[in-house]
């Protein structure tokens, strides 16, 4: 957890990172559903990394990292493992992310099969699956905890904005965040 002296460094404001690996971004829009608190929140700390920014490298010293949607590619896998090593604080960010999800659904078929029906039975020109410029399926998707140390679980489905203001809140705050007494599973 990162510390309050360490957040209320007086030399730089915390910087935040927000990433959207596989699912729908609903937890994104329930970030952005905390309306005219974003501003509040905006003075406190810098959005470094994200959708919601044009950076295009992930930075060094990011204070806390909210991590949406689950891993089901090798660019998901490499993209977590680079965020959780430059982040104090990582966040698996709405029940994708906490649980696989929606994006699991895949892991009960295999990857053969997966293709073949997007490929070849239902493509308007069947082909095979593009090698450039697409990144590999994992064999299956998982949680992010599953990949990487995960410091704090923010579930669901999308996690309420009220929640995610909370959270985020009181770790800028310095304080030790309780997001399960704020959501639930599928919430």
């Amino acid at each position: 957890m990162t510390s309050e002296a360490d957040l209320n460094n007086k030399s730089r404001r915390p910087r935040i990172a927000t990433v959207w690996l596989d699912g729908c971004s609903g937890c994104h829009m329930s970030l952005l559903d905390i309306d005219e608190r974003l501003v509040e929140l905006a003075s406190l700390c810098d959005v470094v990394y994200g959708p919601l920014v044009d950076a295009k490298i992930v930075p060094d010293d990011i204070d806390l990292t909210l991590v949406e949607g689950a891993i089901a590619t090798d660019h998901d896998w490499h993209l977590a493992i680079e965020l959780r090593a430059k982040s104090k604080l990582l966040v698996s960010f709405g029940d994708c992310a906490v649980t696989g999800n929606v994006p699991s659904m895949r892991n009960v078929l295999p990857l053969s099969a997966i293709y073949k029906k997007v490929f070849r039975d239902t493509a308007a020109t069947p082909a095979e699956c593009p090698k450039d410029g697409v990144p590999s399926l994992l064999d299956r998707v998982l949680p992010v905890h599953q990949v990487v140390t995960v410091d704090l679980f923010l579930p669901g489905c999308p996690p309420p904005a009220n929640a995610i203001f909370q959270v985020l809140s009181d770790v800028l705050a310095g304080k030790q965040p309780e997001p399960l007494k704020l959501t639930r599973f599928g919430a």
